[in-house]
């Protein structure tokens, strides 16, 4: 089981940053889209290299432009 953004979910074996975020609708290729696992922000460049652990806390963080 792993948490993204305070909800509980199952994963599949070998799940990455990059299927998780597809996954959850988010545009690979988006602007403004930050990704924390267990408190620690993981860089875009690095994304497809942080595979998916059992206990994971995933925020996934979308800028919205205001004013």
């Amino acid at each position: 089981m792993i948490t993204v953004n305070g909800k509980t979910r199952d994963h599949a074996d070998g799940l990455d940053l990059p299927a998780l975020l597809g996954e959850a609708g988010v545009e690979l290729g988006a602007r403004g889209i930050a990704v924390a696992v267990n408190g620690t922000v993981v860089p875009r460049a690095r994304w497809a290299e942080r595979a998916v652990a059992d206990g994971d806390a995933i925020e996934i963080v979308k800028v919205l432009q205001g004013g």
